[in-house]
Order: structure tokens, then sequence, then C-alpha cells
């Protein structure tokens, strides 16, 4: 198939100024003579993937950055060398008086092409206006923009009036130290509390707000004075244009968001509220089942919904950092997925929480923690909407209403006594007393291993606790009478929900072990519940002692824990269980004949 590219793009779009926005803002076929991809380094010295893009319209090439919203149509190969694509949005920005043209969207016309035209270099462009020196077309030569800021200013880029009235704007993937003078549009998505400060130098405090437009979002800070004229002005969800605020590199322990930058808001920044809102972009969001939150690294930050089954009473915990008494509250969240999890509120978010009637509630970049199997957690920079206009929150209410609401969840259970950051690797079992040697565990910090093991001896005393039977809390109740008392739910039961706390002697060929499980380990172990277990227990100890001595001579796939602690000053190292996996014998079988087949090979 033939493709017609549009003749004399890269010569107008060499040429043109950032005022004229017709040339950037029409589309532009084109076909990519190559793509390559250059690394980098952000403020936290990490490297970040960028890809220049060398582009033709059969006549001329130039030289093009590919916004980094656009890395995905590189990685997953939507589009490559000789691809032929409308390019539907562009920006031009000038970095170290280079001049540097951004793609911000493209639309694909075919994956690859054979060569259009025989294209020539494009000379500088003769542009006196901007005084700059344009981005060299020679691959070898390209650098991208340095990490840093340089001491020489670039020329501005020239402000004009948009058709909304406003003045043209930059967007925020652009945005960078070398800009002098430049206005963002973009929409308020997360506003924090105001937080004070006192130490040796003085007192002060600040605000954060999250900025997005189409092409990204950065996080903007204001202090002391600056506090007392924006705060009140800048809020959640609306629009404002933006200009005269620094930009600084991103302290990225005070931020998640993947900009290499942030902004500074200071006493002569303006901000005007802009109320053509059609083209700014509402909170984006990249949701994970809650089922899905196993695979996720302590931690780490994720956008999750789900509806609010059970809400906790207001409590406090104490800082250890500042004595402070600090309000929390919990909710209980589950989904479609089957399971459940617990998030914790904190400060007014806690306080001021009243949603009723079981809403459904999205979060964004929520932390992810290990307390109990897998937690969440909102942090400064978290937001959370409920009832939001948005479809899995449509399908949620349908789903909660017709059959969740009587449905049972899957709590994420921590087996070990803390979850694991690994799952059972087949190809790396280690031997029990290979783990001993390679001293798993020293001094104090988890080491996690594979391990397939039989089990030899279950002790029999202390094999469960009475817990509390409210979902996702799991405390030890006390027998209060004839009733049995949770101190952190404050409230009373007829009878415990018991959870399984084993001790197990394993061995394999190497030696023994003992290893210590929870809930999850006893339930595939016995079969049961431990409150099945012990009722049989209570009513008949024979057979309970039966199904004891069952359990053993039974071989497991472990995934396990090594952590030292230390008891009655007592050192020692526990392997706690962190999964527990019952032999697939298909499976196992076909594992022996790759090693075999590879073995061969060799």
């Amino acid at each position: 198939m033939a493709f017609q590219l549009t003749a004399g793009s890269c010569e107008r779009l060499n040429n043109a100024t950032p005022s004229e926005e017709d040339v950037f803002n029409q589309p532009h076929t084109v076909q990519f003579l190559s793509i390559k991809k250059v690394n980098t380094t952000n403020a936290s010295s990490s490297a970040v993937d960028r890809y220049r893009i060398i582009m033709s319209d059969g006549i001329h090439f130039i030289q093009a950055m590919l916004a980094t919203q656009l890395n995905s149509m590189v990685q997953d190969n939507t589009i490559g060398r000789h691809t032929v694509a409308v390019i539907e949005k562009l920006t031009c920005n000038y970095v170290q008086e280079k001049r540097l043209i951004i793609i911000l969207s493209l639309r694909v016309l075919a994956h690859s092409a054979e060569k259009i035209g025989e294209p020539k270099q494009m000379e500088a462009p003769h542009d006196p206006a901007a005084s700059v020196t344009p981005v060299t077309n020679t691959i070898e030569t390209f650098a991208p923009p340095p990490p840093v800021p340089i001491t020489k200013p670039s020329k501005p880029a020239e402000q004009v009036t948009s058709k909304d009235g406003g003045p043209s704007v930059y967007p925020i993937e652009g945005l960078s130290p070398y800009q002098n003078s430049w206005t963002i549009k973009a929409r308020v998505t997360q506003k924090s509390e105001i937080k004070t400060w006192s130490n040796q130098r003085g007192e002060g405090k600040l605000f954060n707000v999250t900025l997005m437009d189409e092409t990204g979002e950065i996080r903007a800070t204001g202090f002391n004075l600056v506090v007392d004229e924006l705060y009140p002005k800048l809020e959640e969800g609306k629009v404002y244009y933006i200009s005269k605020a620094r930009v600084n590199l991103a302290k990225k322990k005070f931020s998640n968001l993947a900009n290499d930058y942030e902004l500074s808001l200071e006493r002569n920044t303006e901000v005007v509220e802009c109320h053509e809102t059609a083209n700014v972009p509402m909170i984006k969001y990249s949701f994970v089942p809650l089922s899905g939150l196993q695979d996720l690294e302590k931690d780490s930050v994720c956008d999750v919904i789900g509806v609010v089954k059970e809400v906790s009473a207001l409590s406090e915990i104490t800082s250890k950092a500042t004595n402070r008494q600090i309000p929390k509250r919990e909710l209980t969240l589950v989904d479609k997925s089957g399971f459940s999890v617990r998030l914790t509120l904190w400060g007014k978010q806690a306080e001021q929480y009243n949603a009723e009637d079981s809403p459904v509630i999205a979060f964004k970049g929520v932390k992810v923690g290990d307390f109990g199997g897998r937690s969440l957690s909102m942090f400064s920079s978290s937001t959370m909407h409920v009832n939001p206009h948005l479809e899995e929150c449509f399908a949620l209410r349908g789903w909660y209403d017709s059959s969740g609401a009587e449905q049972s969840f899957h709590a994420h259970s921590s087996a070990g006594g803390g979850a694991s950051t690994m799952s059972f690797n087949r190809a790396e079992i280690r031997s029990l007393d290979d783990v001993k040697q390679a001293g798993f565990g020293l001094p104090d910090k988890p080491e996690y291993f594979s391990a397939r093991a039989t089990i030899m001896h279950i002790k029999a005393d202390n094999i469960s606790y009475p817990a509390c039977p409210t979902q996702n809390c799991n405390k030890k109740v006390i027998q209060d009478g004839d009733s049995w008392r949770c101190e952190k739910c404050e409230k009373s039961f007829e009878a415990p929900e018991h959870r399984y706390i084993m001790s197990l002697a394993v061995a394999d060929a190497s030696g023994q072990a003992w290893f210590q499980g929870f809930n999850e380990v006893g339930t595939t172990i016995f079969g049961k519940t431990a409150n099945e277990l012990i009722a049989i227990r209570d009513s008949n100890s024979a057979q309970y002692n039966v199904l004891l001595h069952k359990a053993n001579c039974n071989t497991y796939n472990f995934s396990c824990r090594a952590k030292q602690d230390t008891y009655n000053e007592n050192t020692r190292i526990r392997y706690g269980i962190s999964r527990i996996y019952p032999l697939d014998y298909k499976e196992e079988a076909m594992a022996l004949r790759d090693l075999l087949y590879s073995s061969w090979a060799r």
C-alpha cells in the first residue's frame, strides 16, 4: 500500500517558532527512519528511558523526541523503523539553547513500509527571533538534556493568546529548569493539608499540589507566605493557568510522580482559574485488582478501586518522631477478584470520612504494606474519590448490589508472619543444610528462599490462638466471662475465630529444620479451618491425634523467610513460611524432564 507523506512538514516544523501554534497542532503524515533509546538520569540518579526519532516527510528528515507517556508504543513494538504515522500534536522547546521537538500524540498508519523518497538532512533554521542553535540532526552528536540546571539561560518561548483567551501553554512534559518564561494549563488532582514544622532554624509551613495535563503530572510546593496566598485559591478538580513558578529537580523521597522536576510556588507566581477545561484530563488511574496486591513489592505505590465493606471507628496512634497523636481509620475494601484488603486513612482524611452505604472509592497513589499479608495506606500525595464517574465504579456498584454483598472474601494472609517478596522458585530450590551453611537471616536482614521438604512432626500444643472474628483484624481476644473481648476493635463476641499458629519440624535429604506458619499453612496441611480442628480436639482427642499423625510424612514446596530474632536473651534464626504449595506431581515430572533435557544438551 502506498502512503502519501505530508511534503514540506519537516521544513515547516524546523523553521517554526513556538508562537506558530497551527504548525504544531495540525496533523503531519511522516515516516520514522530510526528510533533510538537515550538514557537520561533523573533527580534520584536512576536511568530514565527516552526515545529519539528521526522522522521524514519524503523530502527532508528532522530529529524529535517521543514524549515519555508514549514510550510504551516503542516497548510493545507498536512503532518501529519505517513506521508511517500521523503526528497529531507536537510541541517545540528550547533546552540548553537547542531546539527540541517533542511528539505528544500520534496515530499509526502502517507498522512498517518501504522507505519513501530519498530525504535529506535539514539545514539549521533561520529564525533570528529565536536566536537559538538548532538541535543537531546527526544521530551520533545528539545529547539529551543534562539532569542539572545550567547557569546560562536560554531564550524563552514567545507567549501568544490562545483560542480560549488565555496565554499559549507549555506541556508539563516539556517543563525543565531551562525555561525562564512559561505558562501551563493544568488540573489540580491532589491538594495536601497545610503542614507545619519547627526546628533550630525556625518555624514554617508548606503545602503541595499535584498538577496534571494531557502530557503528564508535576508536583508543586508552596512555603510560608505563599501558603496564605495560594492555598485557598487552588482547589482540587479545577483547572488553572500557572506561571512564574521555579522549576527544580524533584525530591524523589517526597514524591512518587514520574517526573524529574517539580515546581516551587513563589510570591510572584501567577495562578488564574481557567473555565475552558475540555482538553485537560481528569485523574488518570491504573487500577490493580485486590487479588494482584500480593505481586507488588512492599512500599510500592499503586491505584485501587473497591467497595468499602467495613469501616473502623476513629482511633489514634502516637507518632514516635513527634510524640503527637495522629488520627487513623481503617477501611476494608473488596472487589470482584474475591479479595479484601485493609486500607488506612490518616489525619483529616480519617476524621472527615463519613461515606455511608458501602460506597465505591477510587484511590490513587496508595502505599503497599506487608502487615497481615498485604495492606494499603494513604499518604501525603495519595487521593481518594468517593463514587467517581468511572466505568469501573459503575461495574463494582452493580456487582456488589447484586451478589457481592453476600460473598465471602479472601484476605491477603501472611503465612509466615510477614509477606514474602518472592513466590516459590523451583529453579532455585535450596536444601535445608545449604540454607543454614549460607547463613540466611544473619545478622538482621530477612532473606527469602524456596525449599522442598517433608513434615516430620507438628507440635500439638498451642496449635492455634483465639482471634477476633472481625475481618482483617485477627488480633488475639481475651475471655471475659461468657464472651470474648477484642481490645483493638473494642467489641465483645460470643465466640472467637481460632487461627493457626504452627511450629513444625521438616526434613529433606540434607537435614532438618523447624518452620513456623500461620493460618494458610494450617488450612493447607489439615484441610480444615482452625475452628474445625479445635472442635475435634475438644470433643474427640483420639481423632485429633489421628489427624496430626496423618499430617506427617507429606511433602510440600515452601516459600520461606529467614530472620534472626532474640527471645529471652537467646538469639536464633527463625524460618517463617510465607507460602505453602502442595506438590503437583505432573508439574514436578515436567520440571525433571526439562532438567534432563538441559543436562543432555550440555
